[in-house]
């Protein structure tokens, strides 16, 4: 007996493109959405999905993570990598993620064996945004947009005066944030920097050590090693320069209000910029308890700095929501707050923290946390042929949540080889029941399926076509 489809999603309500909450029943065909049907239609498949009383949302898109191999945070180098980050992302609703390859070496070399070991893991689909640092690098950006579908480049404003040797990269100036921003404008693709202007930060930190040596001021002393205005002179210099080389920008990580400002100061000035912001600077400042495990970059700010990026989300002036990822073990923050790694992890999180802090706390609508995750995420980085919202012949893509239900996240159910979370103790209101892959179900009922690892696939992308952000407030964003 023929059937008409591969998998039936009845009985929950979708967050449509254009009409919001819907009840509906999803169906899937040969990986991706073939209709969006009446609830109860008449439909036929060999597997279905009870979604009664919960809510299907696109899967989430981080756009920004760092994917390693134990302390070192380049890239995978076993599939294992991929297969443990990937679970931490499928658990929480996270279906395609973008991490950011760091080398010295030429991509041409290194993506197609990044890729095939990616691949032979992941439980998600994913890409690649290459980090430039080296003139060789420069020279291929043409071919990394072009060739292997990867347009999006970042650098790292900050590596100056051997600030880049603990990531084993070489230093930069603007001179080459110029070249690089003219290179992207050349191949269709866009430029994604971390801003932080070091000569400034050099000076802070000297007074900051000066000040409290032995770090017992903690996480306070470490924003005051590179405050605000660190961050925000980075942000106005970049814009200004990718808007004179007609280069799309896109500044990661944004954690405070006067980064914030930067950007759409430059925005207004007519710079094509788009900003991101993270997490941890959403929910985490300097007075949090963890101390040392807290130590980011840039760094968690004040409170006040956490409120105006929350007022930056709800008026439309974010774009994005990632995580900025960092797998490193809980070892690589011992020794104090000078001594400690930045970064910490958070694809568990995503979701979970805006559906509670977000939709619960503060009124934020599900038509924006999609956006903010998902189809910003898709237009922006060259993904919404495939994937971003819930409409028939994109990937079935798709994060199942129950908004309501109160859980506690504790070590014990950290997924990913960081082995802690900032969010460790937290009370979570609502979570993700079911993630689905290209209409594979990779997570079950709250449970990882094993027998997925493997079935992402990397997505080739292209900023060729105009891609267009909208803000509830009604402002577009092109490029």
């Amino acid at each position: 007996m023929s059937t008409d489809y591969d998998l039936l999603i009845r009985g929950g309500e979708a967050v449509l493109p254009g009409r919001g909450r819907t009840a509906c029943d999803i169906a899937v065909r040969d990986g991706r959405i073939a209709a969006i049907l009446a609830p109860g239609a008449p439909a036929t498949a060999p597997s279905e999905l009870d979604a009664r009383g919960l809510v299907v949302m696109p899967g989430a898109i981080d756009v920004h993570l760092h994917l390693g191999h134990g302390r070192d945070i380049a890239r995978p180098r076993v599939p294992e990598d991929a297969a443990r980050e990937s679970a931490a992302a499928a658990s929480g609703g996270i279906t395609c993620f973008i991490p950011y390859l760091m080398t010295s070496e030429p991509f041409s070399t290194v993506l197609p064996e990044v890729i095939a070991v990616t691949q032979a893991g992941s439980r998600i689909d994913f890409s690649y945004h290459p980090i430039i640092s080296t003139e060789e690098q420069l020279a291929e950006v043409e071919r990394c947009a072009r060739e292997f579908g990867a347009p999006t480049f970042k650098i790292f404003m900050n590596n100056r005066g051997g600030e880049g040797a603990r990531l084993g990269l070489p230093d930069i100036d603007d001179g080459f944030l110029l070249r690089l921003c003219e290179a992207a404008a050349r191949a269709g693709g866009m430029v994604c920097p971390h801003p932080e202007t070091i000569e400034l930060a050099w000076v802070t930190r000297d007074r900051a050590k000066a000040a409290d040596p032995d770090g017992i001021g903690g996480l306070a002393t470490w924003n005051a090693s590179r405050p605000p205005f660190v961050e925000a002179d980075a942000v106005q210099r970049a814009g200004y320069v990718a808007k004179t080389a007609g280069a799309p920008l896109y500044v990661v990580h944004t954690s405070s209000a006067e980064a914030l400002a930067a950007g759409l100061r430059q925005r207004q000035a007519g710079a094509t910029l788009f900003l991101e912001t993270c997490p941890h600077y959403l929910t985490h400042d300097i007075g949090w308890t963890g101390g040392d495990l807290g130590k980011i970059n840039p760094p968690l700010r004040e409170a006040a700095d956490r409120e105006a990026l929350w007022a930056g989300i709800l008026s439309g002036a974010i774009d994005t929501i990632a995580t900025d990822h960092v797998h490193r073990g809980l070892e690589a923050k011992a020794g104090g707050i000078w001594a400690a790694s930045p970064g910490c992890p958070g694809l568990e999180t995503l979701l979970p923290v805006l559906l509670s802090e977000g939709y619960h706390a503060r009124g934020l609508s599900l038509e924006r946390v999609v956006d903010l995750v998902s189809t910003n995420p898709a237009r922006l980085m060259g993904l919404a042929h495939r994937k971003g919202a819930i409409a028939p012949g994109l990937d079935a893509d798709l994060a199942v949540i129950d908004l309501d239900a109160a859980w506690t996240f504790d070590r014990g159910a950290v997924l990913s080889s960081a082995g802690y979370s900032l969010y460790e103790g937290w009370q979570f209101r609502g979570r993700v029941v079911h993630t689905a892959v290209r209409g594979h179900l990779v997570l079950r009922d709250g449970a990882l399926q094993d027998e997925r690892i493997g079935i992402g696939r990397y997505v080739s992308r292209s900023l060729a076509t105009q891609h267009r952000c909208a803000a509830p407030s009604g402002l577009l964003h092109a490029h």
